[in-house]
């Protein structure tokens, strides 16, 4: 148990190693949003970015909150759901803007950024798992009891 200022954050439980893996992969993915200026649409693309990274931005909170919330389980599964459908909305938008690029994009532009939403849903649904199955070892002992 890691203690600060009156507050506990439970770093030994996995899936906290989990959620900081994740809000790893939204805060790379927040540093890793180009913007492209040179373009000819450079204020709609500007946009779009901006709105992005306001959507992942989001989700690095959401993330954060459900770190700091280890004492609700529930909660916590609910905050990763949450967090899942923003990184879905990423995804989705980065595959509709992947397929709208002309074919002499850079690479940079198509893809590879795309990867971290992908990765921290993984996390999040692993992180998931994890609360589920301390959620169903507390009810089989208040059973047991």
């Amino acid at each position: 148990m890691y203690r600060k200022t009156g507050r506990t954050i439970m770093i030994q439980r996995i899936q906290t190693l989990y959620l900081i893996a994740s809000l790893a992969c939204v805060l790379g993915f927040y540093f890793w949003m180009p913007v492209d200026l040179a373009t000819d649409q450079a204020q709609e693309a500007w946009r779009v970015s901006s709105v992005l990274q306001a959507v992942n931005l989001v989700a690095a909170v959401l993330v954060l909150w459900s770190i700091v919330k280890f004492k609700q389980r529930l909660h916590q599964f609910v905050l990763n759901r949450l967090t899942i459908i923003l990184n879905f909305v990423l995804v989705g938008v980065f595959i509709f803007r992947s397929l709208n690029l002309s074919g002499e994009a850079l690479a940079s532009q198509k893809g590879i950024g795309v990867l971290l939403p992908v990765i921290s849903i993984v996390f999040l649904v692993l992180a998931n798992k994890a609360i589920k199955r301390d959620e169903d070892l507390v009810k089989s002992v208040d059973r047991i009891r």
